[in-house]
């Protein structure tokens, strides 16, 4: 059984602040194998990394992002909320990597093109999860702007799914059919923090690629990675920060975890 692949959860985001440019940095610079984003669509249609409906609790701005434009947003610090220093000096030997961010491209609103940009750019493999948010004011149209994404950038139809350098995210079951019908090569996530009857047993349905469970679940049903394992289904589990819970993750046979701190995380698992 080999080890979890690490994934940034919104970037580092136990050291910087969710979705920024700098977080991902970090998260890359600590040897992450994946990253993972959420997308929303702003009031001119451009795709940008924002977990949250409205924008107050993560930036210096106020409003709905779909009611925002991308020039609007370009104008919020993402930063000013995290503290640029950890809260003792010792994380400061542990992950020295880690230091104030000044650099202010690193603090404004992430473009969905520029991190994926960033990931292709890359000199080692590294996968993208991209979740789509809902409910949404636009519908599915934020499965469009990521599928023409994915064309803009050259792959959204990858020779095979384990070659793709993204992978598609949702909780909104019908989010992850729309965007199999547009981009049925690229691989789907079927997030959920419930057990249906079908998933208890192992099942997906036929358009998503990977069981998405919170580690909350499988503390509960522990053997549930197993039995998606036994019908060719792989494991996405969400958000694995506490030691327990990554040794869970190894031993239940999780594919990916995604946490908000890639480098302990990473060292947890060579530790085990």
């Amino acid at each position: 059984m080999g080890q979890p692949e690490v994934v940034a959860h919104r970037g580092a985001s136990a050291e910087r602040a969710e979705h920024t440019l700098a977080a991902y940095q970090v998260a890359l610079d600590q040897g992450a194998e994946a990253l993972e984003c959420d997308v929303r669509v702003t009031r001119d249609g451009h795709l940008v990394c924002v977990h949250d409906r409205r924008v107050e609790r993560t930036s210096t701005g106020r409003g709905v992002v779909s009611e925002l434009t991308l020039a609007a947003l370009s104008r919020f610090d993402f930063a000013h909320w995290h503290h640029d220093l950890p809260d003792s000096a010792d994380e400061l030997v542990f992950e020295p990597g880690v230091s104030p961010v000044r650099d202010e491209s690193q603090r404004r609103i992430l473009t969905f093109d520029a991190l994926l940009g960033l990931v292709r750019a890359q000199p080692r493999p590294v996968r993208l999860f991209a979740e789509t948010k809902h409910p949404v004011r636009y519908g599915g149209l934020v499965e469009a702007k990521l599928t023409a994404a994915l064309a803009r950038h050259g792959v959204s139809a990858p020779a095979a799914k384990e070659e793709s350098p993204v992978v598609m995210m949702s909780f909104s079951s019908a989010a992850v059919r729309r965007f199999r019908a547009s981009a049925p090569r690229v691989p789907t996530v079927l997030l959920f923090d419930r057990l249906s009857r079908a998933a208890r047993s192992g099942e997906l349905p036929g358009w998503a690629d990977l069981a998405g469970p919170s580690v909350r679940l499988l503390r509960r049903e522990p053997e549930l990675a197993a039995r998606m394992a036994d019908r060719g289904r792989d494991t996405y589990c969400w958000t694995v920060d506490e030691p327990e819970d990554v040794e869970l993750c190894r031993r239940a046979g999780v594919r990916f975890v995604a946490t908000n701190r890639p480098g302990a995380t990473r060292e947890r698992l060579v530790a085990c």
